[in-house]
């Protein structure tokens, strides 16, 4: 443990060069790399096990990967002395790449297509209209400067992807404020972003129209660079036969990564082009998608949990003591003031219902994504970012433990989250795991002695079923009187006990036609 926390606490805490003139680290070696995975791989195990905890008491499972960050730091028993905001930074902008990615590849086009306009002046006006009423509060009641009453303002106005995500999808909320607060969540971490480098920036603040025409050139940038890199991605991957179907989620996740880097690189949001690239790949109905929208999530898991415990470490508990109450005011302000606000304001050309917007003024959730954003002055040399970066953790834990506990709550006193409200159904393999199926999907080829048999003379032991039938790029569901040609593709489901005799019995048919024993042995031999 000693060696992990020489490794962690010093990673950049002096000039690579300098570190090795003194000679005081040694080089990492492989019993260090061994302690290490030790290290990660408990962390990720009680992570993992914080979700089922965490699903059950309604917390949002941030704070629980916060705490073990916490826990492992200098103050807690880990005693890992981690303090480099830049590498904080990095590896926080890198995990928000690949949480908006597994966002945009769960979010339904049907579902925000109605409510893109709103949603995306949420995410621009109001975020204007948050940040002004943010800073004010941080100037006048806190006493900050203006420039870090501005950053503050912008770093809090960012709605968290990944806590609105998961929070979201485990209430049965109407598809319009779904479909609303998650697209905003997608869109609004862009013109944050741009606005606290623009504010953290050494010298003084642009003009305001000069600020919002560099805001709306660089997501117009992201825009076009996200859409385009999605639609090419997603006509790649419907065109071209992979060899093996893992490669098609690797593949998929490169190119959101690919929009991200374009986009940043030609000067334009990454962080938009990254969701809508990933939007755009997600409702293209591509090849073994099941498996890619499951390795996705496992990648948003990752990234939440490495993030949330890296802003953990970062933090020092014993220096928020004088921190706390100014956090508290300016987040009550934000949450009862700046938040409802900028909701009415921005919505009130769309005459939504009073109950959905007062829903989605609670549901402005902040998460990890405000303190990442709370490192860049950090990084910048801003004067008083480590007490704006105190201010931001404070403010995020405190109010995400009031907020995302009582939003299943509000949701049913507003009828708009009643208990007996069905949910979207998704259909993917783990549905199947939990109620002991199997899907099986068998091709008959050339030669098959299965073409010219029925369906029901299939003999199928009883628990398996032909669902479905793909001919010729047309599906339909078989009748017991279907026959089958060579070609065909067809979905079989079968109960986890008769999985193996179902697939047996489909071996033997295709060696030995109708006439082939129940077990296979005698089809095998016939076929010859």
């Amino acid at each position: 443990m000693g060696a992990v926390r020489r490794s962690l606490g010093s990673c950049v805490r002096a000039p690579a060069p300098q570190r090795a003139s003194q000679g005081r680290e040694p080089p990492l070696t492989v019993h260090h790399l061994n302690q290490l995975l030790l290290v990660c791989s408990v962390v990720l195990l009680v992570a993992v096990a914080a979700v089922r905890i965490s699903s059950r008491s309604g917390l949002p499972s941030l704070l629980v990967y916060l705490a073990i960050g916490v826990l492992m730091g200098q103050d807690g028993i880990g005693e890992i002395h981690f303090n480099s905001a830049a590498a904080t930074q990095v590896m926080g902008y890198a995990a928000l790449v690949v949480i908006l990615a597994e966002g945009g590849l769960g979010t339904k086009w049907k579902e925000i297509r109605p409510v893109l306009s709103s949603a995306s002046i949420l995410a621009t006006f109001g975020v204007a209209v948050s940040v002004g009423v943010t800073a004010a509060a941080a100037h006048y009641l806190v006493g900050l400067e203006w420039r870090q009453a501005l950053i503050i303002g912008a770093v809090v106005s960012s709605t968290d992807a990944a806590a609105v995500f998961s929070v979201l999808r485990r209430v049965p909320l109407p598809a319009r404020v779904t479909g609303t607060l998650e697209a905003e969540s997608g869109f609004n971490d862009a013109p944050v972003v741009i606005l606290v480098v623009a504010f953290s920036t050494a010298g003084p603040v642009e003009h305001w129209y000069v600020l919002l025409a560099e805001i709306a050139l660089e997501l117009a940038i992201g825009a076009a660079i996200g859409i385009a890199v999605g639609w090419f991605g997603s006509w790649g991957l419907k065109h071209v036969a992979l060899p093996a179907s893992g490669l098609y989620p690797i593949a998929v996740m490169a190119i959101a990564v690919t929009a991200y880097a374009a986009g940043a690189l030609a000067h334009g949001s990454g962080f938009l082009a990254v969701y809508l690239a990933s939007m755009t790949l997600g409702n293209a109905k591509l090849p073994h998608w099941p498996a890619t929208r499951g390795f996705a999530e496992g990648l948003g898991w990752i990234a939440q949990i490495g993030m949330f415990v890296l802003l953990g470490l970062l933090v020092t508990p014993h220096e928020l003591g004088d921190d706390v109450w100014p956090a508290l005011v300016i987040g009550l302000v934000l949450t009862m003031v700046a938040r409802p606000l900028s909701v009415v304001l921005s919505l009130a050309p769309f005459r939504m219902p009073w109950a959905e917007q007062t829903l989605m003024s609670w549901a402005g959730l902040r998460g990890a994504v405000p303190i990442i954003l709370a490192t860049i002055p950090m990084v910048n040399g801003v004067t008083g970012s480590r007490r704006i970066f105190n201010i931001v953790f404070v403010l995020v834990v405190v109010y995400t433990l009031v907020q995302g506990p009582t939003l299943p709550w509000l949701a049913r006193k507003l009828r708009l989250g009643e208990q007996g409200e069905a949910a979207d159904l998704g259909i993917e393999s783990a549905p199947l795991e939990r109620l002991r199926g199997h899907l099986l999907s068998i091709s008959i080829p050339e030669g098959s002695r299965m073409h010219g048999v029925e369906i029901s003379e299939l003999r199928l032991p009883p628990g398996a079923a032909v669902t479905l039938v793909v001919r010729e790029e047309e599906s339909f569901v078989p009748l017991p009187t279907t026959v089958l040609r060579r070609g065909d593709e067809l979905l079989v489901v079968a109960t986890d006990p008769v999985r193996d005799a179902a697939e047996r019995r489909l071996r033997a048919v295709a060696h030995g036609g109708k006439l082939a024993g129940w077990l296979g042995t005698n089809g095998a031999g016939s076929s010859r």
